[in-house]
């Protein structure tokens, strides 16, 4: 088994490094282990070498996680979530990174209302404009903005962005700009229930190129809990 421990200790001081180069503070970035198809015991290990944020692409696997582990653990929906699931994550989702569409949000100012309390959403973005990912293009991403911010039951608190998989992070580099520079004009906006505080981008292969270009939220999985093994079902 991989010793979660020191990878998680390794990735802690990598992303130390990554906000000295960029002359930036290492509070200014959250460091979400991204425990998707890990068991229990994994996760355990990762909280007890110090990861209070999770992140997860089922609500399956949420559900069954959050009940189980401590709770002071922040739960983040990274994958795509369809409506019909919002309800069994309202109450205990700290942040939801993938919403695309303002009927997904629509749905979660539903479910938001009935579990009396506002729920804190990123708008995912289609940077690179890849056919085979999920957000709302750079140019529809103000648009959108401004229509979920009549939303009383959700509150918009950046942008999150999935960058193409690539050997080479570099090549990255420029989308995470691109993220960056939509971020602030989106600010410059001062639209109401909009703030622009959280830049969701980065994973295991590009999160210190993400931190150099102003990422505030870096979601890695391999990196710490080793290879995904898509046989559990927990």
């Amino acid at each position: 088994m991989d010793d979660i421990k020191a990878n998680f200790n390794s990735v802690e001081e990598r992303v130390l490094s990554a906000c000295k180069r960029a002359g930036r503070d290492r509070s200014e970035v959250t460091l979400i282990a991204v425990s998707k198809t890990k068991p229990i015991e994994m996760l355990q290990e990762a909280y007890e070498a110090g990861a209070r944020d999770y992140g997860e692409n089922k609500v399956q696997e949420l559900t069954a996680k959050m009940p189980v582990l401590p709770n002071d653990i922040s739960w983040h929906m990274i994958g795509h979530l369809q409506r019909n699931k919002v309800k069994y994550i309202a109450e205990g989702i700290s942040l939801i990174h993938s919403v695309d569409s303002y009927r997904l949000a629509e749905e979660i100012n539903i479910q938001a209302k009935k579990a009396k309390r506002r729920i804190p959403i990123l708008i995912e973005v289609n940077v690179a404009g890849e056919d085979t990912k999920f957000g709302v293009a750079l140019d529809e991403t103000l648009q959108l903005c401004k229509e979920i911010s009549e939303l009383d039951g959700v509150e918009i608190k950046g942008l999150m962005t999935i960058a193409p998989y690539t050997p080479d992070p570099e090549s990255n580099r420029p989308y995470f700009r691109q993220l960056k520079q939509l971020s602030i004009d989106i600010a410059n906006e001062k639209i109401d229930n909009v703030s622009m505080d959280i830049l969701s981008m980065g994973m295991t292969g590009d999160f210190e190129v993400a931190i150099e270009e102003g990422s505030t939220m870096v979601r890695v999985g391999t990196g710490i809990f080793g290879e995904r093994n898509y046989g559990t079902t927990a």
